[in-house]
């Protein structure tokens, strides 16, 4: 608790943008998928296609977000504002979208836009902290991106409830991206004192030495599970519980007002256990904390599974499914980040935090085309649930060798 009190102001700053761009977030990615299928009229599958599309120009955004965050030429500040106005850009072409070509072109700017942006922001981070404050920094981080998202899905699904315009929540996720631009613009200095023999070449060499990391390759393996898994709450879960579930004696599936309430839950629950559980889990190693979200991650796929088969008791399993999944996200993602910043020389945090984000691109490009290729097939939706529980065993034995691994790693070095 005293490293909090510690942390420079501009960690605050840098939570506090967060917490403004990411309500603006929860305006639109539980409510996306149902307009896209519902309104526009596309199929769960080309829209999972679609969403997944933005880890295509994610990959591209990643790379040059860690390039640029090394470069003195850029650095973390000017990185930053890039992927606010891309972001906020995108949003422009969502908030018009009427066919699958534009939606296409929406996602591929939104996900280029948050590609740039996760490397700047995770090195900034690791900049204005010492290595004890780290786990907490990036749970104080999380917490922010928790409570605006909480804070968007409730605002969102009132607009929703009471106007049903959904193309509305496009115009005020612009709007937040705007307001973080803003606030990196006057508020945020460059964060890292570049030394003056670091050059952009210098930065590319550090690709090579860190795709030769092999600890670092074999964390990429776990975490591009970790984030199919986040991937398949975001973009299949919704529609899943909208198109598939079946209430008692109704046999149709929960209403927005309901599907509102539970990610709202899920966001919530998750902010109030960041920090308790960043608090719990510095007594581990960071291989336990993953692997006890890997547990977590794997009891929770199968409710969802108990969720669809088991309709007199739909509720309390959603409300549990996401409940443990909260647990599993924030067991997650502070400790991931804690991990590379363990790995990545000082010079190459950008860098090592680009390959770390890649993660996400390449989950979030497999997760929504599964997911919506598993509820265009009814025969295989509940099946899909129980594979993912099973998967979870394989990143458990990618976690065990990398538990032998990493001293190996350091030695080396």
């Amino acid at each position: 608790m005293s490293t909090i009190l510690n942390f420079s102001f501009k960690v605050w700053i840098l939570a506090a943008g967060r917490l403004l761009s990411e309500i603006g977030t929860g305006f639109t990615l539980f409510y996306a998928p149902i307009f896209f299928v519902n309104q526009v009229g596309l199929s769960s599958t080309l829209v999972g296609v679609a969403l997944g599309s933005g880890s295509v120009s994610g990959v591209a955004g990643r790379f040059l977000g860690g390039q640029w965050a090394d470069s003195p030429r850029w650095g973390r500040r000017k990185t930053l504002l890039a992927a606010a106005a891309v972001s906020v850009l995108a949003d422009v072409v969502l908030a018009l979208t009427a066919n699958f070509p534009s939606l296409i072109v929406g996602n591929l700017l939104m996900g280029f836009g948050i590609g740039i942006y996760w490397p700047a922001t995770e090195a900034a981070i690791i900049d204005l902290t010492t290595p004890e404050q780290r786990n907490e920094a990036f749970a104080v981080t999380r917490l922010a991106d928790s409570l605006g998202l909480s804070l968007g899905v409730v605002l969102g699904g009132a607009l929703i409830a009471n106007s049903g315009n959904y193309r509305a929540l496009f115009v005020i996720d612009g709007i937040s991206f705007a307001v973080f631009f803003a606030v990196i613009y006057f508020a945020i200095a460059e964060t890292y004192q570049f030394q003056g023999q670091q050059s952009e070449s210098s930065s590319i060499n550090g690709w090579s030495l860190a795709l030769r990391d092999r600890a670092l390759m074999v964390f990429v393996a776990v975490s591009i599970l970790f984030t199919i898994y986040l991937s398949q709450v975001q973009s299949t879960l919704p529609l899943y519980f909208k198109n598939y579930v079946q209430l008692a004696n109704t046999g149709v599936g929960f209403s927005e007002r309901v599907i509102s309430a539970l990610f709202t839950w899920h966001i919530a629950f998750a902010a109030i256990c960041q920090l308790p559980i960043a608090w719990i889990l510095n007594r581990f190693s960071r291989i336990t904390a993953l692997s006890l979200s890997l547990v977590l991650w794997g009891i929770a796929f199968i409710l969802v599974w108990l969720t669809g088969t088991m309709p007199d008791k739909t509720l309390i399993w959603a409300v549990l499914t996401l409940g443990l999944m909260s647990l599993g996200m924030v067991t997650y993602t502070p400790v991931a980040s804690g991990l590379v910043a363990d790995l990545a020389p000082t010079s190459l945090r950008g860098v090592y935090f680009s390959i770390n984000s890649q993660c996400w691109a390449i989950g979030y490009f497999v997760g929504p085309p599964l997911g919506g290729w598993a509820l265009d097939h009814p025969e295989y939706t509940n099946y899909f649930w129980l594979l993912c529980a099973a998967s979870t065993l394989v990143g458990l034995g990618i976690l065990s060798y990398l538990k032998q691994l990493i001293p190996q790693m350091k030695a080396i070095k």
